[in-house]
């Protein structure tokens, strides 16, 4: 599961992610783009899709 990890320095926060985070990232990916082959239309469905994981 991602894992918040809190910056002390700045306000931006840092996600790390489990090999399983990615995994099923790379799956959903390969799902949602399975028919397509131009890399404009891949960008156009990822634009539209949010991609989320559980926070562990």
């Amino acid at each position: 599961m991602a894992r918040i990890i809190e910056s002390s320095t700045n306000a931006r926060r840092t996600i790390q992610l489990s090999t399983d985070d990615i995994l099923s990232i790379v799956q959903e990916y390969q799902q949602l783009t399975k028919s397509f082959r131009e890399l404009e239309e891949i960008r156009d469905i990822l634009e539209n899709k949010v991609i989320y994981i559980p926070e562990g």
